[in-house]
């Protein structure tokens, strides 16, 4: 029996139909799984929102999801037969408070330290809140607050730094930064034990308009002789209005201090991919 055009008409709403469920289903597993991959890939820095290395005064925005891929790789061999593993870090950090000049955020990553110790805990926490300049006063500096690297093994990976902030945009120069932080002591030591849990922050960051509006440069420097304490400069480019790389390169000031169980802090070139959701 033939069909009449009511019913070709009737099949062909009821295909449509059918192929829309599958493609809204193929699009809804595909998120599954990148948000699953951000989750548990194993792919140096657990922290939030960064300069190059350090913590910076900036803020994801209220319900903002920000990705970030990072990878470090040492760039010379730290003896005659080994480079040293690199270091891969996945993390999501989303801004939690709706006000314009009051801000905070929060972060989990995963982190592949290039070991089988301190990769059996690969799961750190990141927080900071804080105010953006001239959120106080017409010119107060930006004000941030956090704390980063706290890992959920005891005397291994729960590095608990916490740190304070503040930045000032000048005309021409650019945006100057300049903090301090204090970590765990029993496990932010240098290369003979000896404690080394502190040190300053200082970044100088800048938007290269002059070259393009796509165009951001940074300098930054940790102190201390554990293994964060490092200069570390580059510069990033945006893709879109959500999407930007960084490149950089990153001098340890101590390269005698081990990272993991293994291998020493040879300087790195590192890659970080910034999408926000």
């Amino acid at each position: 029996m033939k069909n009449t055009p009511k019913i070709r008409q009737q099949h062909s709403i009821n295909l449509n139909s059918l192929i829309m469920k599958l493609q809204f289903k193929k699009i809804r597993l595909s998120l599954s799984l990148l948000l699953l991959l951000a989750l548990v890939s194993n792919l140096a820095s657990a922290t939030g929102s960064t300069q190059i290395w350090i913590p910076s005064t900036d803020f994801q925005k209220f319900k903002t999801l920000h990705l970030g891929i990072d990878n470090y790789i040492r760039v010379k061999n730290q003896d005659a037969t080994s480079r040293g593993a690199g270091v891969y870090d996945i993390g999501l950090t989303t801004g939690i408070l709706p006000w314009e000049k009051f801000q905070a955020e929060v972060g989990i990553d995963y982190l592949s330290m290039g070991d089988g110790i301190y990769d059996k805990s690969p799961v750190y926490f990141n927080f900071k809140f804080g105010t953006p300049e001239s959120a106080l006063f017409k010119g107060s500096p930006a004000i941030a607050f956090g704390g980063q690297n706290f890992g959920t093994k005891s005397n291994l990976t729960n590095y608990n730094v916490v740190y304070g902030l503040l930045a000032k945009t000048i005309p021409v120069l650019g945006r100057l930064s300049a903090g301090y932080y204090v970590g765990n002591s029993k496990i932010l030591v240098d290369e003979i034990g000896a404690k080394a849990q502190s040190g300053i922050l200082l970044s100088l960051d800048r938007a290269m308009t002059e070259i393009s509006d796509k165009l951001w440069f940074a300098v930054d420097y940790q102190g201390g002789k554990n293994y964060l304490g490092a200069l570390n400069v580059g510069f990033s480019w945006s893709f879109s209005s959500n999407v930007s790389v960084i490149f950089g390169y990153n001098i340890y000031n101590n390269h005698k201090v081990a990272y993991n169980t293994n291998n020493l802090n040879v300087n790195s070139f590192t890659t970080q991919l910034d999408i926000n959701f």
